[in-house]
């Protein structure tokens, strides 16, 4: 099901869509027409003209969409209206691949809830993951080792934003001497329930899966089921 007036020209425009589907992957998912880049017109897609990239700041600052990487690992916006129903089958689910995953998940998500909200600079920070490689000092303390000074935090914070249990609070942005900002968008990560409060959706994790894949085939009756369940995660 498309609109004509679903050309996308400003973060309005996006935030209107994203509310109507109350689902919207970034980019191409194998869902025709289900996705930020298909709406947008080229001119705004990687051009000096502000485009989809910028407006994901001020659509997550407007409150009424969340965004991370939720579709497949991939980036895109949930209504809080539907929400709930993704957290609650999302929540029900394991990302993690073993025990040992799953632990480190956790200390990065532990320190995000503690914290509030921080990028990945300040949880290798936090984590002691900056420090150089050398000898310890008498002074070092055992938990401030590093784990792994190379270790990656971006499939970690994949897997929670997967399991919707952290999701991206707003985009910081480097300054230039005339006030405008440049580069690329520096991602401050939260909680679901630090940035929306208590989210329940009243039903099983089963009945959410149900009800988000119903609203999707009436949205998108000709799409895959396969697709639209793989979206679904």
């Amino acid at each position: 099901m498309t609109h004509n007036d679903d050309t996308l020209r400003s973060a309005a425009d996006l935030e209107r869509l994203a509310l109507r589907l109350g689902f919207l992957p970034f980019f191409r998912c194998g869902v025709a027409g289900f996705s930020v880049e298909e709406h947008t017109p080229r001119e705004y897609w990687f051009t000096d003209e502000e485009g989809p990239w910028e407006w994901k700041g001020p659509v997550i600052r407007e409150g009424h969409c969340a965004y991370g990487k939720v579709f497949n690992k991939k980036a895109g916006y949930v209504s809080l209206q539907w929400l709930p129903h993704l957290l609650n089958y999302r929540r029900s689910r394991r990302y993690a691949k073993d025990e040992d995953t799953a632990a480190l998940d956790d200390v990065v998500l532990q320190t995000i809830w503690s914290e509030g909200r921080v990028t990945v600079h300040d949880l290798r920070h936090l984590l002691g993951l900056d420090r150089r490689r050398g000898r310890r000092s008498a002074d070092d303390l055992v938990d401030r080792a590093p784990m792994e000074t190379r270790l990656s935090l971006d499939p970690v914070l994949t897997r929670l934003m997967m399991g919707l249990h952290v999701v991206i609070a707003d985009f910081e942005y480097n300054v230039d001497r005339h006030g405008r900002p440049y580069g690329w968008g520096v991602a401050r990560y939260t909680t679901p329930e630090a940035l929306y409060g208590t989210l329940n959706a009243g039903c099983s994790p089963q009945e959410s899966y149900d009800a988000i894949l119903a609203h999707l085939h009436r949205l998108f009756p000709q799409a895959p089921d396969a697709a639209l369940r793989k979206l679904i995660g």
